[in-house]
């Protein structure tokens, strides 16, 4: 019998607007890479919305249905019945993530991704830490900034500020002087954690929590970064620790289904002392696209059996597929 799934990724399905360009080509290259991940499955019956204004590359085993201009929530909703799980990719940014899974919740679609408390959580980069150091995990000291509001005094510089509900690098900047401008949203101040920063994907679900490779994240060299690609990351000393840390991370979310991804900084030190957990996803990220290439098995099918609580099968890729988990994102 076959499992059916709907895609949906906010850019690419319809939801987006004419000014999200800079996130478009992140979510093309998301929707495609579980598009073909999925179809690595047979028993996978998969269904994508697409936005008929653009242009994507699936495979032919996924059936695409055309968005209508201005009715994709219509749309995802009335599939919402009629599908086993729906995997909906969208930006945490002015809660549209979350907005969108607890209606196709309640419209009685199973969704593959965590708690709608969780989500609500993840989503605020500030309340994120707040709940991770209030549960023993190490997080960089910092503290929230509200709209139009400068540093404060005496905050040790450099600093790293950020959008307390952005994705991806929106509104991260390297802060070196005092006398730089606030920002005009809501933000989150940190101290800067030297070291290697690095994503550790996991698959949660009932039976316990499954750390996929641990990735080394790119950033270009600037105080505006922005997130290049990625790479597997060969130290495995490194590795475990990564993804210790993550799953502690999940655990402490209480991450209870479907897919969660765990930010973190490796500093210099064997022990860990220097590692900290920087922010926790609680959806798909651009990481799947090297993730995918690292299994000739379907991580899709995958996340909907941890969902449903059985143990997931997972089959690495020979050498040489396996070498194309690195990626870089499009520049521009």
């Amino acid at each position: 019998m076959s499992t059916r799934i709907l895609l949906y990724e906010w850019c690419c399905s319809g939801g987006a607007g004419t000014g999200e360009a800079a996130i478009a080509a992140e979510g093309r290259m998301m929707l495609e890479a579980l598009a073909v991940d999925a179809a690595k499955a047979a028993q996978l019956d998969v269904t994508v919305l697409v936005d008929p204004a653009g242009t994507l590359d699936l495979p032919p085993q996924a059936r695409q249905v055309a968005v209508r201009p201005g009715d994709h929530l219509g749309q995802l909703l009335a599939a919402a019945p009629k599908m086993d799980w729906m995997l909906i990719v969208a930006p945490e940014s002015d809660g549209i993530l979350g907005r969108l899974v607890r209606e196709v919740r309640a419209a009685g679609g199973r969704v593959l991704g965590p708690a709608d408390s969780v989500i609500a959580m993840a989503s605020d980069k500030q309340t994120t830490i707040d709940t991770l150091a209030g549960r023993g995990l190490p997080v960089p000291a910092g503290r929230g900034l509200s709209p139009g509001e400068g540093l404060p005094s005496g905050f040790r510089l450099p600093a790293v500020r950020k959008a307390r509900g952005g994705c991806g690098c929106e509104e991260v900047a390297l802060i070196r002087s005092p006398d730089c401008p606030p920002a005009a949203v809501a933000t989150r101040l940190e101290a800067f954690a030297p070291g290697t920063p690095a994503g550790v994907s996991l698959l949660c679900g009932p039976r316990g929590i499954l750390s996929l490779p641990v990735m080394r994240q790119r950033f270009s060299d600037s105080d505006q970064p922005r997130y290049l690609g990625s790479e597997p990351l060969p130290d495995e000393e490194a590795c475990s620790r990564a993804m210790a840390l993550a799953r502690r991370a999940a655990a402490a979310m209480s991450a209870a289904a479907g897919w969660i991804g765990v930010d973190v900084i490796l500093g210099a030190r064997p022990d860990g002392r220097d590692d900290r957990v920087l922010e926790v996803n609680p959806r798909i990220s651009t990481s799947i696209v090297g993730q995918t290439r690292l299994f000739a098995s379907s991580l899709v099918l995958a996340m909907s059996e941890a969902a449903a609580g059985d143990l997931p099968r997972l089959v690495p890729a020979d050498d040489a597929e396996a070498a194309r988990g690195s990626f870089r994102l499009p520049s521009g």
